[in-house]
């Protein structure tokens, strides 16, 4: 299984040197306010993909971080409730006065 993967892993590191060596070409990438950068087309895939990937990154954290917000409050509150049933009386001790 080992030798399975690391034969996968050769041939996607092979198709992205393939596909890499085909967008070599300079590209002209516009600005704002008549600016242009030029690069090679890979670069700027590489830039953009890279770019997304920590806004997906962020978007992610933030969500967690909110999930684990509401997460410890509900643990919060289910401690409370659980702390304020032990000290109320049980309900059969009414009807037995």
């Amino acid at each position: 299984m080992r030798y399975l993967v690391r034969l996968l892993e050769l041939l996607l590191l092979v198709l992205l040197v393939a596909v890499t060596v085909q967008n070599s070409a300079i590209v002209e990438f516009k600005l704002f306010f008549g600016q242009s950068w030029n690069a090679p087309l890979i670069l700027l895939l590489l830039v953009f993909f890279v770019v997304g990937v920590l806004i997906a990154m962020l978007a992610t954290f933030t969500y967690s971080l909110r999930v684990r917000r509401e997460l410890s409050q509900l643990k919060k509150e289910l401690r409370s409730r659980q702390a304020s049933s032990r000290v109320t009386k049980d309900p059969s001790d009414a009807l037995a006065d």
